[in-house]
């Protein structure tokens, strides 16, 4: 397939873009994944009007032609965007127990064309199949007018936040650690990622697209975005602020996973925020943590990957977003020449960093303790990109809509050392700054 691009003139925000084409074609089916032009958030990807979806959200009995990851085998070229669930794991461990996700395990839509924004050379360009079809959008961008899109934009919206009990969260929450911190003495498991949620509604119907630019004014990431499905029945959308990638290829068959374990709030005043950093570099508690997972991934990767190509590039390094600090690590390695994208996917499916150490016996304890799915979080959002290759986020820092409600999650990895009090204040580090970007 042969690919155009287009350079539109002018730069534009990709928000403003994506309000003014939504205005024009709906928000049904768009896929925005965004990011905030750091040295991982290079670029931005926008799509709307979908060539293309495939989905699985079959509810009633999960059945072989249901299964997510044959039907992504489907995806031979194109460009693509859209999510897959934590859920998609029954397909490859069935005798685990797993939730049924209330939203598709599995949408994923091809657009062409696709805009790329490159947001530190302040470039847009328009890139598709169809020449005739890009000068057709490039006339329809040229038409926007800013002044008139940012009027536009509802930044007056209202929530129903009385459903959000913190302290019942945090009882619930530190009982599971201790059952974890059982589990972990008795050598059932060494590690596992304790999520829990909270739930609110909208009070008025909103474009999805007006609740993700009022979360981003404050809380922008190198792997955010939102999808909405074309759902007619039920109006669903992903919206993600997530600091994590999942899996990245290129061409050349490389592979890239970035963990991230271990995490301290920043602090407005710069010398607490040292010091927060700094405790966070030199916990032995953390390092331990993101070491544990680094291990579980170079096992994933290597069922996958050529003998010897696995390395670990950076290991425990300090990332720092607007509201937290972060311990990231990097592998990478070589894909086999007879293995795909979607082998690789099911190599790694859950992510190890969402799930825990052994990972399949921590899922199985995940389902016991937190007695409800989680969805497209700790999911990812994925994209294949013109040349086939791969890119992927960890769906953490998300919010999961149906209708008007919205679901907000938020989780700490749970070892030996951990102590119940501490994991709370962490939980809360995560937690309260989704919900405030609400309000």
């Amino acid at each position: 397939m042969e690919i155009h691009s287009l350079k539109i003139n002018d730069w534009i925000d990709p928000e403003y873009l994506a309000h003014f084409l939504s205005s024009k074609f709906g928000e049904k089916g768009l896929s925005w994944l965004d990011s905030d032009g750091s040295d991982n958030g290079k670029y931005s990807f926008l799509g709307i009007q979908p060539k293309k979806i495939i989905s699985s959200r079959n509810k009633i009995n999960r059945i072989e032609f249901d299964n997510p990851f044959e039907k992504l085998t489907k995806i031979n070229s194109g460009f693509w965007m859209g999510w897959l669930s934590y859920e998609a794991g029954y397909w490859l461990e069935p005798k685990n127990p797993w939730y049924q996700s209330e939203l598709a395990t599995l949408w994923i839509a091809s657009y062409d064309p696709i805009i790329k924004f490159n947001i530190l050379k302040k470039e847009v360009i328009l890139e598709g199949s169809n020449l005739n079809e890009l000068k057709k959008y490039q006339k329809i961008i040229n038409q926007i007018n800013i002044k008139t899109v940012q009027k536009n934009i509802n930044e007056v919206l209202y929530f129903d936040f009385s459903k959000i009990n913190l302290n019942k969260i945090s009882s619930q929450f530190k009982k599971n650690i201790n059952e974890i911190k059982k589990l972990i003495k008795q050598g059932d498991i060494f590690q596992a990622n304790l999520t829990t949620k909270c739930e609110l509604e909208a009070l008025h119907e909103y474009k999805y697209l007006d609740i993700y630019s009022k979360i981003r004014a404050t809380l922008k990431a190198p792997f955010g975005g939102i999808i909405v499905s074309d759902c007619d029945k039920n109006k669903e959308a992903v919206l993600s602020t997530s600091p994590e990638r999942f899996i990245k290829t290129d061409i050349n068959r490389y592979v890239e996973t970035r963990p991230i374990k271990g995490t301290r709030p920043r602090n407005k005043n710069c010398e607490c925020d040292y010091l927060n950093a700094i405790d966070l570099i030199t916990n032995e508690k953390d390092r331990a943590e993101n070491i544990m997972i680094v291990d579980l991934l170079r096992n994933d990767l290597s069922k996958v990957c050529e003998i010897g190509s696995i390395l670990v590039s950076e290991l425990l390094k300090l990332e720092s977003y607007p509201k937290v600090h972060h311990l990231t690590s990097v592998i990478r390695g070589k894909i086999k020449k007879d293995n795909t994208w979607v082998d690789l996917l099911k190599a790694c499916w859950p992510g190890g960093s969402i799930t825990g150490a052994p990972k399949i016996r921590a899922c199985e304890r995940i389902y016991e303790l937190e007695k409800a799915e989680r969805g497209p979080y700790c999911g990812s959002f994925i994209k294949i990109d013109w040349n086939g290759c791969l890119d992927s986020n960890i769906l953490i820092r998300s919010f999961i809509l149906k209708n008007k409600k919205i679901k907000i999650h938020a989780g700490c990895g749970i070892v030996n050392d951990s102590i119940p009090t501490e994991e709370d204040k962490e939980l809360k580090w995560k937690l309260l700054p989704l919900i405030d970007s609400l309000k």
